[in-house]
């Protein structure tokens, strides 16, 4: 009987062994995907900053308004049938200013004209739409925004952003996480692609091994680290969007919340402490609080106040922009 006991006793931690063996092989050959050997690197800097006042000065005006007519941003949204009420706010608010604005929905909306991408999986979501850009668009826009209804974008910030950018370059920006050995952006405060990177991607996007559609059998990334890791194969790495000043300019919370933090910090610098004067997203805004934004940013005026920007960002043709 003691026999017995021990040879089931080995048996078991064979197949204990065996099966412990089996998933660290498996562990193994997912991380593959974030080992760096493999994949080509450009560069070493992971921050980008806005152009200074003064290098903006120092163009002549025929190159300032040459600039600023060949950045053309298409914004990609995506939108579920629950998100109604921030799809209509997206609509008649900031979503003007793209250049073009495309809808991309998880099914069939009767109230809202969108492009149907025939699933809710927001990782397949984003990879449709990219697909959907880069296959119809991708000689007449330069760059690629992509954001959920609950961000809002002030567009001319960040084509103000993009004034000393090179789109044929493989730029992949935001508001930057760090999860292990992994950059990516936070979709939740927008992503921004150039040309170039779009481009990329879609070499990439037939890969099951570098980007899988479907992800891992054990455990399945979020869209964000799916996209990160997918363009990190091809050599493009994630960017945090900075100020000159090294302000975040792609915020994951709305403003209420950055001043209410700025208070809690730096009570005697709440405005200083908060936020960019060039900041290009605010997340995590209601309906109502879009049009509040819109407000502030769009309508408000100081009477008899001239601006004098050093550069005009006139709104896309046929636009009713704001």
């Amino acid at each position: 009987m003691k026999m017995v006991s021990e040879v089931g006793a080995f048996l078991k931690g064979m197949m204990l062994g065996g099966f412990f063996c089996a998933l660290v092989t498996l562990i193994g050959n997912y991380n593959t995907r974030y080992e760096t050997k493999e994949m080509p690197h450009i560069h070493h800097h992971h921050h980008i900053h806005a152009p200074k006042r003064e290098e903006i000065l120092s163009l002549s005006r025929t190159k300032r308004l040459q600039l600023t007519q060949n950045i053309r941003v298409y914004c990609i949204i995506l939108v579920k049938p629950k998100n109604l009420g921030h799809w209509a706010a997206v609509r008649e608010s900031w979503s003007k200013h793209c250049d073009k604005a495309g809808y991309f929905s998880s099914e069939d909306v009767k109230v809202f004209e969108s492009i149907n991408l025939g699933t809710s999986d927001m990782w397949v979501m984003m990879r449709k739409a990219f697909k959907y850009a880069y296959e119809n668009y991708k000689d007449d826009y330069s760059w690629f925004l992509v954001v959920q209804p609950t961000t809002f974008a002030i567009i001319e910030n960040l084509k103000y952003f993009l004034l000393n950018k090179d789109p044929k370059q493989p730029f992949y920006f935001g508001h930057t996480v760090v999860s292990g050995e992994l950059q990516y952006v936070e979709s939740e405060a927008g992503v921004v692609l150039s040309s170039a990177a779009l481009n990329r991607l879609m070499s990439v996007f037939d890969d099951p091994v570098k980007c899988p559609e479907k992800g891992s059998m054990l455990w399945k990334l979020s869209a964000d680290k799916e996209l990160a890791v997918c363009l990190k194969y091809t050599g493009v790495l994630a960017e945090n969007a900075e100020d000159s000043e090294g302000k975040e300019l792609f915020n994951t919370k709305p403003v209420a919340n950055l001043v209410q933090d700025a208070m809690s910090k730096k009570p005697t610098e709440v405005v200083e402490g908060c936020c960019s004067d060039v900041a290009i997203t605010f997340s995590g805004l209601n309906p109502n609080h879009m049009h509040v934004m819109m407000y502030g940013v769009y309508r408000l005026r100081a009477y008899g106040h001239s601006f004098t920007d050093a550069l005009l960002f006139l709104p896309p043709e046929g636009s009713d922009n704001d």
